[in-house]
């Protein structure tokens, strides 16, 4: 597989994200699949594993450190802080909480390193900014689990290009991790240029827009009751008829292109720069192949311009967030989609 760097470490140009193996689309999977599918992922040269403390509250980091422990030599780990459901004192709260207090990120490393059987994390980011603790405070106390060795590198997720700015004054940052698609674009705005400008790799989540990009999800009817994507309001019933529309667009240039729609999305990722490094997650080692067999593509320079081209966001429907997860970010954000 293609290879990329990701701030001081080389891993595969596509890695894999663990949030579907036991978190936020329904239930997860049974452990012996989530097993199958980390080691099918390793075994075809998968290089990038990135879960978080949050994902299933602890449950993906005890599944990756259980599967992937004695294979530790041979991938990049990622890990987040400051958004868990386990304050710092160790009370279990009722719901997730953002919190970028130093003794809480200091608390939850040291949780994470127990779940995956590590003596360090190679790049372990603040999964969101806490805005009632400065920005300096919470990478100080990332600094110092790096002096202590317990961390390699430091990372942020969803912030904006001033507040990594800020961060960067105080410890190198690594990467930075955001949603990013052809029906995401906000990075664009702003945070992919501070990024190259202080020489910070670019991890993109969610880059076949939870599932959308896929082609396979047709009916929102179907989601369960738990799952993240319900409330969103992209996935409301009448935006996300409109989005489909665009979709059906996206599926006749992929299959024209002789590829998937996944096949397209994540290959005109790649294609905006050397420094962006999406993570698909999927529950399904078929999903996993397909996601895979992107890095491979040789797709006309046409081909991608008209992807993006059909799918920005003046064409997408309904903002990526609700508005309460709006408040919780840090990132610039495209006005209301049409």
């Amino acid at each position: 597989m293609q290879t990329r760097s990701l701030g001081p470490f080389t891993v595969s140009a596509i890695g894999l994200g663990c949030m579907n193996i036991c978190h936020a689309y329904g239930a997860g999977v049974a452990p012996e699949q989530a097993e199958r599918l980390l080691l099918a992922a390793l075994d075809a040269g998968v290089t990038h594993f990135d879960t978080a403390a949050l994902y299933g509250f602890g449950a993906s980091e005890t599944l990756v450190g259980k599967v992937l422990a004695p294979h530790r030599h041979r991938f990049t780990l990622a890990s987040k802080c400051g958004m868990t459901r386990e304050a710092g004192d160790g009370t279990v709260l009722p719901g997730r909480v953002i919190d970028g207090r130093p003794s809480n990120l200091r608390a939850t490393c040291e949780g994470s390193l127990r779940r995956l059987k590590t003596d360090a994390i190679d790049l372990y980011y603040l999964h969101r900014w806490d805005k009632q603790v400065p920005i300096e405070d919470s990478v100080g106390e990332l600094a110092r689990l790096v002096e202590r060795g317990l961390v390699r590198t430091i990372g942020l997720s969803e912030v904006s290009a001033a507040t990594l700015r800020r961060a960067h004054a105080v410890h190198p940052i690594a990467a930075v991790q955001t949603e990013y698609s052809l029906w995401t674009r906000n990075p664009e705005i702003a945070v992919l240029d501070a990024c190259r400008e202080l020489g910070v790799s670019f991890v993109a989540f969610s880059p076949l827009g939870r599932g959308f990009l896929g082609g396979a999800l047709t009916d929102v009817s179907s989601l369960g009751e738990k799952d993240v994507r319900r409330p969103m309001p992209r996935f409301a019933p009448e935006n996300y008829a409109r989005n489909l529309e665009q979709l059906a667009k996206l599926v006749a240039l992929a299959h024209e292109a002789g590829c998937t729609p996944a096949q397209l999305s994540l290959a005109w990722l790649l294609h905006r720069g050397p420094d962006i490094l999406p993570i698909p997650g999927t529950t399904r080692i078929d999903h996993l192949r397909e996601n895979l067999g992107a890095a491979e593509l040789t797709l006309p320079e046409a081909v991608l311009e008209r992807a993006g081209a059909l799918m920005h966001e003046r064409t997408v429907a309904g903002h990526r967030y609700t508005a309460q997860a709006r408040a919780e970010v840090d990132t610039e954000e495209f006005p209301n989609t049409p």
